[in-house]
């Protein structure tokens, strides 16, 4: 992999897309770096994007990762997203979400140590979901989008510390890999101990969002818009 650094906010045009590598603690993380088009309003804020079960495939090119970032940069985020370890140019091997909350922690860490005053949101698909959630009571972000988020399979849900801000959760009712009903009795679950998330139910819809991912693109605009930053100030 060819060494990079995490470019100034000068360095990036409108509209740029500039792949990375950054410290991870297994080694280098391959990720990507995207701004806004030029006739979006550019906000102070960069959302870190966390992708599905990496023994299952998923990775940065994930096409509801991809979906959920273009939905943020259409509302004036600079969006990153990154492979977790062992997946594409990223070393490492897979952990089983232990050493994915590290690898997520550490480029945190770079994101802010680079934007330095910016908001930053962390979010997630799936197993991604599940990362940025036991991550984000460490991590404080301005706003956690879960999606899909693996309640009632194989991961610990009930011992994770909650997060108590923003949250934003977009669920398929016709899941078929995660249960919709177990989601929807952890979220109740969890509203008995912290402010109930902004739940977005969309109908119809399986796992991979088939056929309803400008649903997903609508869902995650609408459900942001109340937790924007003001736009950059230029001149």
């Amino acid at each position: 992999m060819t060494e990079s650094t995490f470019p100034s906010v000068v360095d990036l045009p409108a509209g740029a897309s500039a792949p990375l590598v950054l410290d991870g603690p297994a080694g280098p993380l391959e990720a990507m770096l995207e701004t806004p088009e030029a006739d979006v309003p550019a906000r102070p804020l960069i959302a870190v994007f966390c992708h599905p079960l990496s023994t299952e495939g998923g990775s940065m090119g994930n096409k509801v990762v991809t979906m959920a970032c273009r939905a943020l940069r259409e509302s004036g985020a600079t969006t990153l997203r990154f492979n977790f370890r062992g997946v594409g140019r990223s070393a490492g091997e897979f952990d089983d979400g232990e050493g994915e909350m590290q690898d997520l922690l550490a480029v945190v860490e770079q994101v802010r140590r680079a934007r330095p005053g910016w908001a930053l949101w962390l979010g997630g698909f799936s197993f991604g979901a599940y990362v940025s959630l036991r991550s984000a009571d460490a991590v404080q972000p301005g706003l956690l989008i879960s999606v899909a988020p693996p309640a009632g399979r194989s991961w610990d849900f009930e011992t994770i510390a909650l997060y108590t801000g923003p949250w934003l959760v977009v669920q398929g009712d016709a899941d078929e890999i995660v249960d919709p009903q177990k989601v929807y009795r952890w979220i109740e679950h969890v509203s008995e101990l912290r402010a109930p998330p902004t739940l977005i139910r969309i109908p119809d819809t399986s796992h991979f969002f088939h056929g309803r991912l400008t649903d997903l693109r609508g869902a995650i605009r609408n459900g942001v818009r109340d937790h924007l930053p003001d736009v950059i100030a230029h001149g």
